[in-house]
């Protein structure tokens, strides 16, 4: 199967939360013939593989070579939310009410009025000691509401304070109501089983094309499961060769990426030395490897916007539908450097895609990616590239989507250099 926008709205759709990302990439690797391997088992020397931290998966194909370079597509499963706080119950002004936070840069006011689903992470008691739920309930049960503009102080403008504008109403009257007590019934646990939990709101509306002519992809958490869907389907595609092909998929990446499974833990680094040692090599040959592989972070880009055109580089159309994007910033928000970008552009040159360069403006703070960190981390050249969006961290993104399997050709080139 090869990238398209509908596989894309069909994977968003499956995955509204980064431990859904990594069980629908799972999935599909298993069902390539991939084997998942636990961290704490000794591992094979040849073959498909991959294996799963919490809401983070790295997948490889190897070759049984030890002194073969690596090729690593990375991407982040995590998207800017709402979640649940630990103590949810609230009763005000006759209302039930849940009580949520914001996760990363979420885009506030875009989350009011919207019909809200619950996803996440159950940890609960068993036999065992504790086991991890994957959970969603795909029901309108949460609504952030917006103050009608008769009440605000300022008609053309609402600003919102994350800690008392974010609740969400769920019911009315009685009194305050257990939120885990009702998430325990769906998840057919008794909620005295729940001993920690991750769970977080997701919007309801399906992904979709969309425009006169469907050109276009309006979605949730296209930043940036456009590349986790991307990626997967360029490592899928390629063929191990006189390198080995890697996909890096991370959580955190919306907070800093410094966590036990984030871009800055020592997850990617691990894995590329044990795939060393397993196909018989020491650790002076893993570390040979690193000079002659390269990185490419996947992440999202933003196009021209055509409201706000002032706000980009002038001289400097970004659009969709046009290719994928390569990204550099001089101060290094971003990893690419001179060598890095010419690797990128002989894969799309090889791919058969246009390639757009991107800029930041001067005068604005400039984003960042696991880019930065997976280079630091590792010793390993990398580039930063991406498709181009409108609306980033909003709670409903748009891309295009013809860029869809351009970005994937692209990031299967790159795991496959001629």
């Amino acid at each position: 199967m090869s990238a398209s926008a509908q596989g894309l709205c069909e994977f968003i759709d499956e995955s509204p939360s980064p431990f859904h990302v990594c069980a629908t990439v799972a999935q599909r690797l298993l069902n390539a013939g991939f084997t998942e391997l636990a961290e704490g088992d000794e591992w094979p020397t040849k073959g498909r593989f991959f294996v799963v931290r919490a809401g983070s998966l790295v997948a490889w194909q190897g070759n049984g070579e030890p002194a073969a370079p690596f090729r690593i597509v990375g991407a982040h499963t995590d998207s800017p939310n709402l979640r649940v706080k630990q103590h949810p119950d609230r009763f005000v002004s006759g209302w039930q009410v849940v009580a949520l936070q914001p996760y990363g840069g979420a885009w506030l006011n875009s989350w009011l009025d919207r019909d809200l689903g619950v996803s996440g992470r159950l940890s609960v008691r068993s036999s065992g000691g504790v086991e991890d739920r994957l959970f969603r309930i795909d029901e309108p049960i949460l609504r952030v509401p917006q103050l009608a503009i008769h009440l605000a102080e300022d008609r053309k403008a609402v600003s919102l304070d994350p800690q008392r504008h974010v609740n969400a109403v769920w019911g009315v009257g009685g009194g305050p109501r257990s939120f885990l007590g009702y998430v325990a019934e769906q998840a057919g646990v008794d909620a005295d089983e729940i001993l920690g939990f991750d769970l977080m709101t997701h919007d309801l509306t399906p992904s979709t094309l969309a425009g006169a002519d469907g050109e276009l992809l309006s979605a949730p958490r296209l930043d940036n499961q456009a590349t986790c869907y991307a990626g997967l389907e360029a490592f899928l595609a390629a063929e191990p060769a006189k390198h080995l092909p890697v996909l890096a998929l991370f959580d955190h990446e919306e907070v800093g990426s410094q966590s036990d499974h984030g871009a800055q833990s020592e997850l990617l680094l691990t894995v590329l030395e044990r795939i060393a040692l397993a196909a018989g090599g020491g650790r002076e040959d893993f570390l040979r490897r690193l000079p002659g592989s390269m990185v490419a972070s996947g992440d999202m880009a933003h196009a021209t916007h055509p409201n706000y055109p002032e706000r980009h580089e002038p001289y400097h159309l970004i659009e969709v539908n046009a290719g994928p994007v390569l990204k550099v910033q001089p101060n290094l928000r971003y990893a690419t450097d001179g060598r890095t970008a010419a690797a990128f552009a002989l894969a799309c040159k090889q791919a058969g895609v246009p390639l757009q360069r991107y800029e930041h403006r001067a005068d604005l703070p400039c984003g960042s990616t696991i880019g930065p960190m997976t280079a630091a981390r590792t010793g390993i050249p990398t580039v930063d590239v991406g498709a181009a969006q409108l609306a980033m961290h909003s709670a409903r993104e748009v891309m295009g989507a013809d860029d869809v399997a351009a970005y994937s050709a692209a990031l299967q080139a790159f795991l496959m250099p001629g």
